[in-house]
């Protein structure tokens, strides 16, 4: 049974978003589109309804690469074949799952020949799948760092390579790659970025009008899809011949020296690294003007060619949102009704920093509840600090340090490869069946010499837990400047390596959980910008929360290593209980926390002259390191916490 996807043409409102999918329909060399937004917001309904509306290409039947009847593969039985029959086909729209393995996206031997006594013989994967057509990835910022290797690979060439089993073939995979992400589920590597070539951000639609047509427009098409996309027809044929005489025009359209200027001065003054940019604007800008129906590319080309090429590779500071400065385009285009265009500032008024704001108030640190709480600002960030742990996680695999999301185990995660092993904790049966099929197919045996392991690998990204104390002694000599400042740089580091983050602070008669643990670093840097400043120091409270918050995640993920990082004087002078000691409760949940095996990091944020020392002793109740503020904001510092595991 065939499933009608919802129609392109159906899709309220996101004119962006369907204009870069059609720009990528008409110029397949454009490198696809990154579409990025919260959920609910057509995203995976726009691309799977695209190969609709697109017009259709020629293939061999029998085909299992896709390829052009007049560029046959040699890999190919169905092309070389004198009798082959050509005929049209649905351009190819081939979904990647998160958990797909090596072999299945890049191909393996075919094992049901090799076991019939063939020569090795290639079965192809998902890439020979897409070629001349689409691979979706869903989620891409999830996808498995091994297959994002393999993408920037084949992105680059235009080839898929496969060395391994005996194996080395080469076949061409030129596809287009378009995906969906959250933002708040982490970021991608700026490798993978860069590949696409266009990138749309989406928004749910705020006028309750346009709201209610699209719950309109869904509940109809789910009650009957195909009385829906037959009401819909016309319209998909309109953008049908639309595409198909977009496609014809594009060789025959020109783009004047200036304007190719103006593609390079815009990527000079919004600082964007890559050339690629240029000649993706440039591609883009000549799409608009053929899907107009135009021969010359005009300056409104330009503008929004910019608008979906340089957002994703303009050069962005940690916490910055994505996305151009629309006024500073503005001004630049304008710049194009004069003779000669200037040359590149070197001053760029989008780096001011507007959240920057004199603190005015008394400075002084009472511990009164009473008193005014203050917020104070964020200094100014050193370079990120690495964290790195080292030690051996509850599975037995090492974690190693300056890559703490990646642990191999054979116990969890996806299988990326096999490997030769004549006792494996985990069998590869398609690869131990393939080592004895190869090494004797009349006498088909499996013996200790064909057994191969599973190579898995897990993500393992850290919760960082940052417990910050609030209290009213940090307003002293403005102390919390330099803690949200030291915060905000360890916070860098987080983004930079995808983890998570969490925080908790304390200050008046208690401590709370300010963020619960989240990738979405962005939220935690804009808490603790609106983080306020006042009243005693409960420590106690706010370690009894961290405890309950990691035994949490140890019950959840056993293979995460939390660390804590904790930011204080160690002056405690609230209880948990009635006429309790706070300092000696501070110092058994320390010792509860060194016992279930959590890496810290105790930030000293005591100054003058006199000081008491607790958070040393504090630290050294964790098991941990013990820094100052200065320390922290040093040259060149990397901090290593050596996990303790069970």
């Amino acid at each position: 049974m065939t499933i009608l996807n919802f129609p392109f043409s159906a899709i309220v409102d996101q004119p962006q978003l369907k204009t870069a999918l059609l720009l990528c329909a008409i110029d397949p060399t454009l490198g696809g589109v990154l579409i990025r937004g919260d959920k609910g917001t057509a995203k995976s309904t726009a691309a799977r309804a695209l190969p609709a509306i697109l017009p259709r290409i020629e293939r061999t039947v029998g085909c299992a690469f896709n390829c052009r009847p007049d560029e046959p593969s040699s890999l190919c039985d169905a092309c070389i074949d004198s009798a082959r029959t050509v005929t049209s086909a649905s351009v190819p729209f081939v979904t990647l799952p998160l958990g797909a393995t090596e072999d299945r996206v890049l191909g393996t031997l075919d094992l049901q020949r090799a076991l019939k006594g063939d020569a090795r013989t290639f079965q192809p994967g998902l890439l020979a799948a897409a070629h001349r057509g689409i691979l979706y990835i869903d989620e891409v910022n999830l996808l498995a760092d091994h297959l994002v290797d393999v993408l920037l690979d084949v992105a680059a060439m235009g080839v898929n390579s496969v060395q391994r089993e005996g194996l080395s073939v080469k076949h061409p995979a030129r596809l287009t790659l378009i995906g969906t992400m959250n933002l708040e589920e982490g970021d991608l590597r700026p490798q993978l970025l860069d590949r696409f070539g266009l990138m749309v951000e989406v928004f749910a639609p705020r006028d309750k009008t346009l709201r209610s047509e699209v719950v309109r427009r869904r509940i109809r098409y789910e009650a009957d899809p195909t009385a829906f996309s037959t009401l819909w027809s016309v319209q998909q044929t309109a953008l049908l011949a639309q595409l198909t005489a977009a496609q014809k025009l594009l060789p025959t359209v020109e783009m004047s020296d200036a304007l190719l200027d103006l593609i390079s001065h815009l990527c000079c003054e919004f600082e964007v690294a890559s050339l690629r940019a240029d000649i993706v604007m440039h591609k883009a800008a000549r799409a608009l003007a053929a899907l107009e129906g135009r021969t010359s590319v005009t300056p409104e080309d330009i503008r929004q060619a910019a608008q979906l090429v340089l957002p994703h590779r303009r050069r962005r500071k940690p916490f910055e949102q994505p996305g151009l400065d629309q006024n500073k385009l503005d001004e630049l285009m304008q710049q194009t009704t004069a003779p000669d265009l200037p040359s590149p500032s070197s001053n760029d008024a989008s780096e001011h920093n507007p959240d920057q704001q004199d603190d005015t108030g008394d400075d002084t640190g009472k511990s009164n509840d009473a008193e005014q709480h203050q917020v104070f600002s964020i200094a100014a960030a050193a370079n990120a600090r690495q964290l790195s742990i080292s030690g051996i996680n509850a599975h037995g695999a090492a974690v190693v340090a300056g890559r703490r999301s990646d642990i191999q185990d054979a116990s969890q995660g996806r299988m990326v490869r096999s490997i030769p092993d004549p006792h494996p904790r985990s069998l590869a049966i398609a690869a131990t069946l393939r080592s004895a099929a190869l090494r004797d197919p009349q006498d088909f045996q499996v013996t200790n010499q064909d057994l191969h392991a599973q190579v898995r690998v897990g993500k393992t990204a850290n919760l960082i837990l940052f417990v910050v104390d609030a209290s009213g002694s940090m307003a002293a000599q403005r102390r919390m400047e330099a803690v949200k400042g030291a915060v905000l740089s360890l916070l860098t580091d987080a983004y930079q390596r995808r983890d998570e983050v969490a925080v908790i602070t304390f200050g008046g008669q208690s401590a709370q959980l300010l963020l619960a643990p989240t990738r979405g670093i962005d939220l935690a840097e804009k808490s603790l910008r609106e983080l306020p400043t006042g009243g005693r120091t409960p420590l106690p409270h706010a370690l009894q929360l961290a405890c309950e918050l990691l035994q949490r995640r140890a019950q959840q993920s056993t293979a995460a290593t939390p660390l804590l990082v904790i930011l204080s004087d160690g002056k405690a002078n609230v209880a948990l209980t009635t006429g309790g000691d706070p300092w000696r409760e501070t110092l058994e949940l320390a010792a509860q926390l060194f016992d279930n095996g959590i890496a810290a990091l105790v930030l000293d944020t005591e100054d003058g002259y006199l000081r008491l020392g607790r958070a040393a002793q504090l630290a050294e109740a964790l098991g941990a390191e013990c820094l100052t503020l200065e320390q922290l904001t040093a040259d060149n510092l990397a901090l290593t916490i050596r996990a303790r595991m069970q």
